[in-house]
């Protein structure tokens, strides 16, 4: 049976470019609510993968997001969150693009066709049995992406894929493939909207839950972030006034000299100061 695409099946809105500012947007927003029941569908596969990821990375291992275009560019970003949100080295969750870094801001011609180059510069990378890839094609079709899942799974490397086609390619490469059928796109074929948005919202949950598992936050706090600007120095005073009862001023000495709400809280309970 011939693979439909259904990322590429004709929009439900005709005209558009006769319609008013208003009933574009309407319309776009109308498409957008159907992206949260789709991703919420995909609960039990993201679910899986997570549960395989935790022990891995507990045990050194790392994430490699590996797609082209705006799949890309999405793993890219989520990848590059890490550090600042958990205090994450840079090298444990990885995000690569067909292409490389000039692909963030520019296509690079028949970067996404190189069915060899993705599983190349995962081995660049010394990958392991501990590491996890995690395809991301809209289309289930891109070859750069398939050819690295498979290289992957037949080196013993736990795969997943985040697909918006029922039974693609790239999912037959995967041991846990994350459909989430959000159905076509307003523009047709524009993966950037609908498919992207979910994208966003699995790898979001893929990597916050994974972060929570390991200890990253606390409560509900993002106590691990990096202090890279006023705001975050601020918002972590405030964490160490609720968790520590000090004032504010002496919870932002506290915290400057520590580095990290997490730091200041250990070492002012380790110091024998009450647990409050």
């Amino acid at each position: 049976m011939a693979f439909i695409k259904i990322s590429e099946q004709p929009s439900l809105y005709n005209d558009l470019d006769k319609m008013s500012v208003h009933e574009i947007l309407t319309d776009i927003n109308t498409e957008d609510q159907k992206v949260a029941l789709a991703v919420r569908k995909a609960i039990p596969q993201i679910e899986k993968l997570v549960n395989q990821i935790v022990p891995r990375m507990k045990q050194g291992g790392r994430i490699f997001y590996i797609g082209a275009g705006t799949s890309g560019r999405l793993g890219v970003l989520d990848a590059s969150e890490i550090p600042p949100t958990f205090g994450m080295p840079p090298t444990l969750v990885i995000g690569l693009i067909a292409g490389g870094d000039t692909a963030l801001r520019n296509p690079v011609e028949k970067a996404e066709d190189d069915t060899a180059r993705g599983w190349q510069e995962l081995t660049e990378r010394n990958i392991s049995t501990k590491d996890t890839v995690i395809g991301i094609a809209a289309s289930g079709t891109t070859p750069y992406v398939i050819g690295a899942l498979r290289e992957a799974r037949a080196h013993g490397i736990l795969t997943a894929c985040i697909t918006s086609n029922p039974d693609s390619p790239m999912a037959a490469e995967a041991d846990i493939p994350i459909e989430m059928i959000v159905g076509p796109e307003f523009v047709t074929g524009s993966s950037r909207m609908k498919s992207g948005t979910g994208q966003k919202m699995i790898l979001n949950m893929i990597t916050t839950t994974v972060m929570i598992q390991l200890g990253r936050v606390k409560g509900n706090k993002m106590v691990n972030m990096q202090l890279t600007n006023q705001k975050l120095v601020d918002r972590g005073t405030r964490m160490l006034v609720d968790e520590l009862g000090l004032d504010y001023g002496k919870a932002h000495a506290l915290l400057l000299m520590h580095g990290s709400v997490k730091a200041a809280i250990d070492a002012y309970r380790g110091a024998g100061a009450p647990s409050l």
